[in-house]
């Protein structure tokens, strides 16, 4: 039987969402603590990590232990203080989040090319984290990985059971080793007891390295971001002056954007207000260089469907390369469950809304179909752009998650 003994560590601020469903009653995950390796709890961007943690915490204690470390850092001030304040925070005891809910910074040297750095990573944090499940009183672990660069922790824990959530194509990511990054994955997806994969591409290879792979698309919130299309939802007070129509992005700013399509966009359109909001991950003085683009920088999570209820139309415009054909943008549901005209580049996840997302493969006909969107939108489209991410709740996704694990669980028992 699992429990948490004690309660140390500071009391931090959780992600808040609204309340949510009614979880579902798992007696077997129950008996059960789970270690879970995601990205940091208190990123600027939200992710399924996020999403996935917070309600299997809700049904079991869990370490949450944060691995910075999957891309070498640049040599920006930036980067070297991130690194040493993940060192630092390495040796802090863990943070009290909530009652069931502990967050631990476990950094991991990202040259993987060096010699020994891959061992030492490995011992470190293999350490860290069994050290600190034994001061919390965990039991009956689970390990579950949301990234793969701590992979070679899996079935090191002495956890009964392994799962890997596979979000993304993590070895296309740009500043990557690809093939040390691939190793990590495969070798992850290979050792794990079950593997859940986002992306629809990523499925069918999974298949060929574990017998047990599950479809796992991205969920949404969709009663905070359907509060863009509610009257009494307020604008964000910074979008009142703004010139419309409003073209609109919400989501970090990273390397992976087109920014060519961007500028093309807005040169194109003085006229129009381009408004992209999020944290700028990479240098974006070619945004800056044009007035009618607006970056208000990173917001508030719960804030979002007030800075959207400015847009006239949402637009998700990356370069289509191989970590974009393998993403399953978070985004995207979002957009549409804010009821606004989605205009997008065409990826395979895209084209599976391709009847309520204006597709375009060029900045031309990306610009016309602004346009259109601008010009056709109707209530009723509206209102089909948000039915189709309804019933696509995170809450549901959660639910069709456990039930496998839980099902696993009862197998294993047997």
């Amino acid at each position: 039987m699992c429990y948490a003994a004690g309660s140390f560590g500071a009391q931090g601020p959780f992600m808040s969402d609204r309340p949510t469903d009614t979880l579902p009653d798992n007696p077997e995950l129950r008996r059960h603590c789970v270690v879970y390796f995601g990205n940091d709890w208190f990123a600027e961007n939200r992710t399924s990590s996020h999403h996935i943690a917070r309600r299997l915490s809700k049904l079991m204690p869990m370490l949450y232990i944060e691995t910075p470390g999957i891309r070498a850092p640049q040599t920006t001030a930036r980067d070297f203080r991130k690194l040493w304040r993940k060192l630092a925070a390495a040796f802090a005891p863990p943070r009290k989040i909530h009652e069931q809910l502990y967050v631990k910074t476990i950094p991991q040297i990202p040259f993987r090319n060096l010699p020994m750095i891959n061992l030492v990573n490995r011992w470190l944090a293999q350490w860290l984290a069994r050290r600190e499940t034994r001061k919390l009183g965990f039991t009956s672990l689970i390990s579950w990985f949301v990234t793969p660069h701590p992979g070679a922790l899996a079935k090191r824990l002495g956890e009964r059971l392994t799962v890997y959530y596979c979000i993304d194509d993590y070895a296309a990511y740009p500043g990557m080793d690809p093939k040390a990054i691939q190793a990590l994955d495969d070798h992850l997806t290979r050792t794990a007891d079950v593997v859940f994969v986002a992306p629809a591409a990523l499925i069918e290879p999974k298949r060929g390295l574990n017998s047990n792979v599950h479809a796992a698309p991205h969920g949404v919130d969709f009663d905070l971001f359907a509060k863009a299309s509610e009257p009494m939802t307020e604008p964000a007070e910074k979008t009142l002056a703004l010139k419309h129509p409003v073209i609109g992005y919400f989501g970090t700013i990273g390397e992976w954007m087109d920014y060519d399509l961007v500028k093309h966009l807005a040169t194109s359109r003085p006229d129009w207000t381009f408004l992209f909001v999020g944290f700028a991950a990479t240098d974006v003085g070619v945004l800056r260089e044009c007035p009618n683009i607006v970056l208000p920088g990173s917001q508030p999570y719960e804030d979002l469907p007030r800075w959207a209820k400015a847009f006239d139309v949402a637009i998700y415009p990356p370069r289509v390369n191989r970590q974009v054909k393998h993403s399953n943008p978070l985004k995207l549901r979002e957009y549409l469950a804010t009821g606004k005209p989605v205009v997008a580049v065409t990826t395979p996840e895209t084209a599976r809304f391709g009847d309520v997302v204006a597709l375009a493969d060029t900045p031309e006909a990306f610009l016309a179909a602004v346009e259109r969107a601008l010009l056709e939108d109707t209530p009723e489209a509206a209102r089909k752009r948000m039915d189709s991410v309804k019933g696509l709740s995170w809450d549901a996704r959660f639910r069709e998650t456990v039930s496998v694990v839980e099902s696993l669980l009862s197998r294993m028992r047997q």
